[in-house]
């Protein structure tokens, strides 16, 4: 059976950095998603605050709440915080949730299981802390052995200008769509929230020593090609190969991958990059300038644009399909708003 869990992301939700607690709400095999806190959108259902539809996924403004109304065996964390901290206003809803017997899982670089407290707590009330973000034994990594280079299948990374920009999202989308239309299809995430979703094969890229980021990476992509056999790989991106916080995990997806196509992820109205904006305002790229680093530094080319409709509106975001369409020759769509037909489309004119 599924577990019943409520995701914490309390005065988070709906924003970037609330993306965890977002992609659960809006897609979840490994969790049944009961509810979400954040004080600042109790009463209201998630779906509708994300994307104006119902899930019948209420929003609580306490873990108490949450506990009497929907019966959750679960906490799961649900912000991805710079530096993958745990959020210190966090703590005492993490305690209050262990001394009520829910196990607690976070994706985060700060662990669970290596905190004194929650450890000692956790052991006392017989529940289990669960760190998805948590590379395996250094001694089991894999390095690159040059292998997902010669797998008989299509590699398709969806790769962004930022962090936090829906890369997860329209991988998961079009691999679903890619099924749907008898082309079959396998995800392999990146992060922990895929990882946390559900995804069956995957690594969280990021929290792994360099030595072995590229060769974990490429080990999951062959072990989803030998399990399932499938016409394509779509390999979920992280960052920004031009974002100077976050290029390494860029690049290491393109090594692990080495993608034959590539979809490129951009939200137009975003003008300042992801990141502590407190120590670095760091301007977006342009498309062009995008797609010209993704191709010197991939062998593949990019076939499509998806974009995130963040603060635009649906005219705006219109215009702008439009308008790349016409200056890059390239398909152009809003995955969410107007599904990935056109992507589709751009991957079975590859295979």
């Amino acid at each position: 059976m599924t577990e019943r869990a409520l995701v914490l992301a309390d005065g988070y939700f709906g924003t970037p950095s609330g993306k965890t607690a977002n992609g659960l709400v809006r897609y979840s095999r490994r969790y049944a998603i009961v509810g979400v806190i954040d004080r600042t959108r109790a009463g209201r259902d998630a779906g509708e605050v994300l994307d104006g539809v119902s899930q019948g996924i209420p929003i609580v403004g306490t873990l108490r709440e949450g506990i009497e109304r929907l019966r959750p065996g679960t906490l799961i964390v649900g912000v991805a915080t710079f530096g993958g901290y745990i959020p210190q206003e966090f703590r005492p809803v993490i305690r209050e949730a262990i001394q009520n017997g829910l196990n607690v899982v976070a994706g985060l670089h700060e662990h669970l299981a290596d905190d004194p407290e929650f450890a000692a707590l956790a052991a006392k009330h017989g529940v289990r802390l669960v760190d998805v973000r948590k590379p395996r034994p250094l001694r089991e990594l894999l390095q690159f052995s040059d292998l997902a280079r010669k797998l008989p299948c299509l590699r398709l990374a969806v790769l962004g200008t930022d962090g936090a920009i829906g890369k997860r999202t329209t991988a998961i989308l079009l691999t679903e769509a890619l099924n749907a239309a008898g082309v079959t299809a396998t995800f392999v995430a990146t992060g922990q929230t895929g990882l946390l979703q559900g995804a069956d094969y995957g690594v969280p890229i990021d929290a792994i020593t360099g030595d072995f980021m590229v060769g974990e990476l490429e080990g999951e992509i062959v072990r989803g090609y030998e399990e399932t056999k499938p016409q394509v790989i779509v390999v979920e991106g992280q960052g920004s190969i031009s974002h100077p916080a976050y290029v390494c995990g860029t690049r290491a997806i393109c090594m692990a991958a080495m993608p034959q196509a590539i979809v490129l992820q951009h939200a137009p109205a975003r003008k300042i990059r992801r990141f502590r904006q407190d120590v670095v305002s760091w301007p977006m790229p342009t498309v062009g300038d995008e797609i010209r680093m993704l191709e010197l530094f991939s062998p593949g080319k990019v076939v499509a644009i998806t974009l995130n409709h963040e603060d635009m509106s649906r005219e705006h975001v219109d215009a702008t399909v439009r308008e790349y369409e016409a200056t890059f020759k390239l398909p152009t769509c809003d995955p969410l708003w107007h599904g990935v037909d056109k992507v589709v489309a751009a991957v079975r004119a590859r295979l």
